[in-house]
């Protein structure tokens, strides 16, 4: 009996270990998929070449206003990619700029419902960088408390502050991983891990934004989870 005992356990941890294993390979899967498919980052796909800089740093910031509006993305992308191109690239051009060039800006990029309200934060918003922080976001980063140091700046709240952070990671390493709520909503529809630890443990670390910007996109659409099912299926 004993025996036989012994034997069906180490058949039931076999058999375990098989299923556990088959699944993780499943999980790296889409991870791979998604990543290939859907991992560039939002900074990039507005044209930011993101760096511990002042100015990609700044962009990224108006970026993650614009984008926690509730508006498409695709419209935050291209309002963020116009006030680029009408020369508000740091806080000192904004603050110089007059409200009605941030609107028309913002309009060009499709910003319409929220143009008037955005560019006067974005215009308080660069007063603020100027003022306490001399112009570079850098300097929050070295504060006592620079997620309240972002929620100071008007039209940054908490979603504001995620969606920084999550693209931030990628040169402030100290924030690794960051995988906010709606990224971890994105896992749990593929089927990953709602660990960002584990969910880390699957890429490089250089690959942690374009994750978290991957997943955020299949927590917005079915379409996005599907199509990464149906690439790591095949």
């Amino acid at each position: 009996m004993a025996a036989n005992t012994s034997t069906k356990s180490r058949t039931g941890k076999s058999a375990g270990t098989k299923q556990g294993g088959k699944q993780d390979q499943q999980q790296r899967a889409l991870v791979r998929e998604l990543l290939k498919l859907h991992g560039k980052t939002y900074a990039e796909e507005a044209g930011i070449t993101l760096r511990d800089t002042p100015q990609p740093l700044y962009q990224l910031l108006v970026l993650s206003l614009l984008l926690s509006a509730r508006i498409r993305s695709d419209i935050a992308l291209a309002s963020s990619r116009a006030l680029t191109r009408a020369g508000m690239k740091d806080p000192k051009r904004m603050a110089e700029a007059t409200w009605q060039q941030r609107v028309d800006a913002l309009g060009e990029g499709g910003y319409r419902r929220y143009d008037e309200r955005t560019a006067t934060q974005l215009g308080k918003g660069a007063e603020l960088l100027l003022d306490r922080w001399g112009g570079d976001v850098r300097r929050m980063r070295k504060s006592d408390d620079p997620e309240q140091a972002l929620r100071e700046v008007p039209g940054i709240g908490p979603m504001g502050v995620a969606i920084f952070l999550r693209e931030a990671q990628a040169v402030w390493p100290e924030y690794q991983p960051y995988l906010d709520d709606k990224a971890l909503q994105g896992a749990e529809r593929l089927g990953l891990p709602k660990s960002p630890e584990k969910l880390a443990g699957m890429v490089k670390k250089d690959e942690l934004a374009p994750l978290a910007a991957g997943l955020v996109r299949v927590a917005l659409s079915k379409d996005v989870a599907e199509e990464v099912w149906d690439a790591a299926r095949g």
